[in-house]
């Protein structure tokens, strides 16, 4: 019997096509997003350390779930502008880029990244 439904094998997929294409740096970190049903997540990764340089989410923020991915999108580009980078590979983790994950983007340009 199968424990994970086919939904999830198939964005996991999507996510292993992704990340062969994507690959971050220390001038340029990867900006990965995961979203779950409550709370969606950001961090910035360095993948030739293979090290998070800064990350957010919105699991202590109340409100709606758009609310939170707008907040999290502006408090990671507040983070990387304040370690002096401006620019990232967004990298959306086998989601579709809409709802929460165009939001968490919008968001991020808005406050200054450029991806």
């Amino acid at each position: 019997m199968k424990t994970t439904n086919i939904k999830t094998e198939k964005r996991l997929r999507l996510k292993k096509k992704i990340r062969m294409r994507l690959s971050g740096e220390a001038a340029r970190p990867r900006l990965a997003v995961f979203r779950s049903n409550r709370f969606i997540y950001a961090q910035a990764i360095d993948d030739s350390t293979q090290k998070t340089i800064v990350a957010a989410s919105d699991a202590n923020e109340k409100g709606t779930k758009v609310a939170g991915a707008e907040y999290v999108g502006k408090a990671i580009a507040a983070a990387l502008k304040a370690k002096g980078i401006t620019t990232v590979v967004f990298d959306r983790g086998g989601f579709r880029y809409a709802g929460r994950v165009k939001i968490l983007a919008d968001a991020a340009r808005a406050a200054g990244l450029n991806f």
